[in-house]
């Protein structure tokens, strides 16, 4: 019965390359047309999206809180400029900022911008409050220094306390109205201010945003061209004969276009997650054309009497199964990137398995038609540039001998260091910096820059609420925001909070009888009733009075420290304020990105345990075997504990990049494991002891695992050489997984399929 299924399967297969070999010319065309097609699409479509709603999906509570904020209170997407001058404050200095302000404000996608130029300081005029002008050409330079003073939190973010720089800021649209212009913002702004200064410099979340997609741009193209140069090379070593060369390269290059083609007409456009994908699907097309091509030349070498036909049907008979399961698994760990509540992840989980799907097919259909073309002598000394099969040939025997008679140290030794990885996960902290997205350059050192002089360059809004919709203006609770903003001040990486609390201690000095405890609250109402809220680029309290707002200001920080300041700040509020009477809210693009943390260690809990789980049903489909299918899944969660242990001992954080390695490295270390499983159960077929089907099985996929791992290290090394930190670590810290899973697929799964496999 099995003769003849398999008779039947291997007419079957002979059937289909004879039909492929017979529409060859008419394939060749289609491909052509639709990598014609692809080409067009990506040029005219690709287009770079590092927006917020990447990350966020729009029915995300949190990103629908920060989208109502910046309609109520103001977008925080805010341009800091630092103009270096002479005197702050001098009066031609003043002009200027003036004509930049009027030049500014007719962009369209400018809602206000204010500086020196346009701040104002409370003035009590019969009994009412209203605001003056902060700086006068008539007031003394010592007299305006003086006022300063008076007003530290908000003049320390207009000036340098040396009067040898200005502060500018440019306050946009809510991000919504802006995300179609925004490749155009920067670049009017910088127009701007240019017209008006020599020098400045500039920073803010809108500024880092271009430099991210131009960083996105300029890494996927640099990863393009690294990737094909090196594959080149690389073939020329791993291919049994450099004439398969041409071959292999179409096999990696026409899945890669055609996918590129596909994302770009659906409207998809490359982020800083899937601007990896080209290099990752050449890489897993160049393992699948390296073992196809590799069995072709063997068999050809071993049964030089079968026609071509022949020989092509029993190569694809001989790989199509280890090459479907390791593309499966493959698929498993990134479809598991489905799970994650980022759509950034989701995009990169499911463009990619489209990839490895398109990659799977057209490799043979690829295979096929070149070998069609091709007239082989396999008499004929292999024309490959390195005797490299040789030398590994050598070393998988060594291998063989060493896991024979070393196994029980061998398993000591690796069961050792998977129970270091499980304690070591534990270490591993969960942190993103938004800096680690973008390499050295300008922006990053501009940044730096105006935070030395500036201790901030983003915001956060907090706004403390009466329960019942009562004036928040009382002596009474001026007291509570008076010691709640002491708090603020204390904390480390907070900057200057502005709020009624500066308005009113300055205005205390001048008049203090205003604030006693004796003065009602509908007294000072009365007071502030015509306090010009909208002239002020600091949101003081809400057009009721229920509502007080304090606006802080933060440096660069990691998604932790945020948390810890967001932490700390309901802490104080705790301290500060009755719960039951106040609420407290805090908005801002801080508070969005602290919850990273919790979105990237929900992305690696459900996508490594979907893809575990299905990894082993696979692994047991593909076995049928519970006993073998648990021996081989337990060297496949070494690499992952060999990861840990790295991050660990590196200090590499679990961030934004590498929170997608740990199902896509255990679909990748099973591919391995996969083809040498399955000549280990081919093998099976024989009388014999597990050990000597073992030392066949690593000595006939031996070379292609070395060649694929290869290959595959060197893709990640490529991604490694990324000037971006942490996609720098994504590509080390794969490149390691990728070499570890093979040491344990030729050491430590050998040893345990000899001693316990029966």
């Amino acid at each position: 019965m099995y003769d003849f299924l398999h008779d039947k399967f291997m007419n079957q297969l002979k059937a289909a390359v004879r039909l492929i070999i017979k529409l060859r010319f008419g394939i060749i065309t289609i491909i052509s047309l639709l990598m014609l097609l692809s080409a067009y699409s990506t040029f005219n479509n690709l287009r770079i999206d590092n927006s917020l709603s990447i990350w966020f999906l729009e029915d995300d509570p949190s990103y629908k809180a920060y989208i109502d904020f910046q309609k109520n209170y103001g977008s925080d997407e805010i341009f800091i400029a630092m103009f270096p001058v002479s005197d702050a404050v001098g009066e031609s200095e003043m002009s200027v900022l003036n004509d930049l302000h009027q030049r500014i404000d007719t962009l369209p996608f400018v809602n206000t911008s204010y500086s020196l130029a346009r701040a104002q300081y409370p003035i009590l005029i019969n009994k009412h409050i209203r605001l003056d002008n902060l700086y006068n050409k008539s007031r003394s330079n010592r007299g305006l220094r003086a006022l300063f003073s008076k007003l530290p939190n908000i003049t320390s973010q207009l000036v340098t306390e040396d009067f040898k720089n200005q502060f500018f800021y440019i306050q946009l649209n809510p991000t919504p109205s802006i995300e179609e212009e925004r490749r155009n913002i920067a670049n009017d702004i910088r127009k701007a201010i240019e017209s008006h200064y020599s020098k400045y410099y500039l920073t803010g979340p809108p500024v880092l945003n271009e430099a991210y997609s131009k960083g996105i741009y300029k890494e996927s193209l640099t990863f393009g061209v690294l990737t094909v140069l090196i594959m080149t090379i690389m073939l020329l070593f791993l291919l049994p004969d450099k004439r398969y060369l041409f071959m292999a390269l179409l096999a990696v290059a026409v899945p890669v276009s055609l996918l590129f083609g596909l994302m770009t007409s659906m409207g998809a456009a490359l982020n800083m997650i899937s601007m990896l994908i080209p290099t990752i699907l050449m890489v897993y097309s160049v393992s699948d054309a390296v073992h196809i091509i590799n069995i072709y030349h063997k068999e050809g070498l071993l049964q030089k009497s079968l026609s071509k036909i022949d020989l092509l049907s029993l190569s694809i008979r001989k790989s199509l199964t280890p090459c479907f399961y390791t593309t499966l698994t493959t698929f498993v760990g990134y479809f598991a990137l489905y799970l994650s509540p980022l759509p950034a992840f989701k995009n990169m989980g499911v463009f990619t398995c489209i990839g490895l799907v398109l990659s799977f097919v057209l490799v043979y259909i690829i295979v096929i038609i070149g070998f069609s073309f091709m007239v082989v002598k396999f008499d004929k000394k292999p024309s490959s540039v390195t005797h490299s099969n040789i030398n590994q040939s050598v070393i998988i025997t060594w291998l063989n001998d060493v896991t024979e008679r070393y196994s029980t140290q061998i398993i000591v030794f690796f069961t050792g260091l998977l129970v270091a990885g499980i304690f070591a996960v534990f270490q591993v902290e969960i942190d993103t910096h938004s800096l680690d997205l973008l390499a050295e350059g300008k922006e990053k050192q501009e940044l730096r820059h105006i935070e030395s002089k500036l201790r901030g360059s983003s915001r956060l809004q907090l706004n403390i609420t009466t329960e019942d919709q009562s004036s928040i203006l009382s002596s009474k609770t001026f007291k509570k925001l008076q010691n709640f903003q002491n708090k603020l001040d204390e904390n480390i990486f907070i900057n200057a909070p502005v709020s009624i609390v500066n308005i009113k201690n300055f205005l205390e000095k001048r008049s203090p009888v205003l604030f006693q405890s004796n003065v009602s609250s509908q007294k000072i109402k009365e007071t502030f009733d015509s306090f010009e809220l909208n002239n002020s680029f600091f949101k003081l309290f809400s057009e009721d009075f229920s509502t007080a707002s304090f606006t802080l200001s933060l440096p660069e920080m990691t998604t932790s420290e945020l948390e810890q300041v967001i932490t700390d700040i309901k802490r104080d509020f705790k301290a500060s304020f009755n719960t039951n009477k106040y609420a407290l809210n805090i908005n801002g693009f801080a508070v969005v990105f602290a919850q990273l943390n919790n979105f990237i260690l929900e992305t690696q809990f459900k996508s490594f345990v979907a893809a575990f789980f299905v990894a082993f049903l696979c692994l047991w489909v593909f076995i049928k075997n519970f006993r073998t299918t648990c021996l081989v899944l337990i060297p496949n969660v070494l690499p992952l504990s060999i990861l840990a242990i790295l991050m660990s001992l590196l200090d590499i954080p679990l961030g934004v990049t590498t929170a997608m390695i740990t199902p896509i490295m255990l679909g990748i270390a099973m591919d391995d494991t996969i083809h040498l499983v399955y000549q280990y159960k081919k093998h099976g077929t024989i009388k014999s002891s597990p050990k000597s089907r073992v030392n066949l099985a690593v000595k006939y996929t031996g070379n292609a695992l070395f060649s694929t791992t290869i290959a595959l290290v060197a893709g990640f090394l490529i991604i490694a050489s990324s000037a971006v930190p942490s996609v720098r670590d994504f590509g080390l810290l794969c490149a390691v997984s990728v070499a570890a899973a093979l040491i344990t697929d030729l050491i430590y799964l050998p040893a345990l399929l000899k001693t316990f496999d029966r």
